[in-house]
């Protein structure tokens, strides 16, 4: 059940959390300094606050958020929301073929950039994120941390469009 934007400006902090602190993957520190900063007039205001926080966070604490991201395709655990998304994207019915080829590519990136490779699964299928790999492989680090910085972003969007009336 979607809250309304105007209940979650007054609710507690905690409750606050409580409802916002997965839309950054294993991340609530996001929302809890979000809160801080209520209240917002449109959903868009607290999505840029989020996103604001992020970018002011500093590389170690960025990379932080960015290794709480699942690999792909991967058979840890994962939230219920990235399950959500990876099924989305079809990453849930690969073919063994498909499966090794995101095993590989995951290996790779994570050996290249110390993290995980981060999309926006619902934005994509299995084909896209496919071919985005060996194009994001070929950037510098820190064009790679900006660029899954940006896909987080829009993951978290689409998490909260989910939350919020």
């Amino acid at each position: 059940m979607k809250t309304p934007l105007q209940e979650l400006n007054s609710l507690p902090i905690r409750e606050f959390v409580h409802r916002l602190g997965g839309t950054f993957e294993h991340s609530p520190w996001v929302a809890e300094k979000a809160a801080e900063g209520r209240p917002y007039s449109y959903l868009d205001a607290l999505h840029a606050a989020m996103v604001q926080i992020v970018q002011q966070s500093g590389e170690k604490t960025q990379l932080q958020l960015l290794n709480a991201h699942p690999d792909l395709v991967s058979r840890t655990i994962l939230t219920a929301e990235s399950e959500s998304e990876q099924a989305a994207a079809g990453l849930t019915q690969l073919s063994p073929q498909e499966v090794e080829k995101f095993t590989n590519y995951n290996k790779a990136y994570r050996e290249k950039f110390g993290f995980p490779f981060i999309i926006c699964a619902r934005l994509n299928n299995k084909e896209a994120i496919l071919t985005a790999f060996p194009k994001r492989l070929a950037q510098s680090r820190s064009n790679e941390i900006a660029t899954a910085l940006e896909e987080i972003a829009k993951i978290a969007r689409m998490r909260l469009d989910e939350l919020i009336s």
